[in-house]
Formats: C-alpha cells, sequence, structure tokens
C-alpha cells in the first residue's frame, strides 16, 4: 500500500496554511481531501480554484443538481461526502 506524508494544520505554513484556513471557513474542518494534497500546496490551491468554479460558478446546472452528482460521486468512490 502506498504511503503519502500528509500535513496537519498545525504543522502548516505558508500558502498551506492559508489554504488549510479557508478550508476552515468553508467547511468547519479540514477534510482528506486537502490534506491529500498537503505536499503540493500550489496544486492545491489551484484544485480548490477549480472545485470553487464548478460548484459555484457560472453554469447550467443547478446548485442542487451539482451537490447531487457530488454525492452519486462520493457514493459510487465509497467516500465520505
Amino acid at each position: 500500500m502506498a504511503f503519502i506524508k500528509l500535513f496537519k494544520f498545525e504543522e502548516s505554513s505558508g500558502l498551506l496554511k492559508k489554504e488549510y484556513e479557508k478550508g476552515m471557513r468553508r467547511a468547519g474542518r479540514i477534510w482528506n481531501v486537502l490534506t491529500i494534497q498537503s505536499q503540493t500546496p500550489e496544486i492545491l490551491k489551484h484544485s480548490m480554484n477549480l472545485y470553487g468554479s464548478t460548484m459555484f460558478g457560472n453554469s447550467n446546472i443547478s446548485r442542487f443538481d451539482s451537490e447531487l452528482l457530488a454525492v452519486v460521486t462520493s457514493i459510487s468512490n465509497e467516500c465520505e461526502y
């Protein structure tokens, strides 16, 4: 099994800490999808920008349908939502 070193909020600094703080404000906690990208804060930042654009940007898909797709995808991947 592969091992990826994860950086906790308490260990973070610079860009990683900034992204973690945004995650805390957004969700009230640091989800695993953030910590799995903790070794490359630049990629984490761009990933979260993509997420924000996908979920909250201008789209022909309603917010309800976007959330529903996220739930179905998470269930299919056996992930917590």
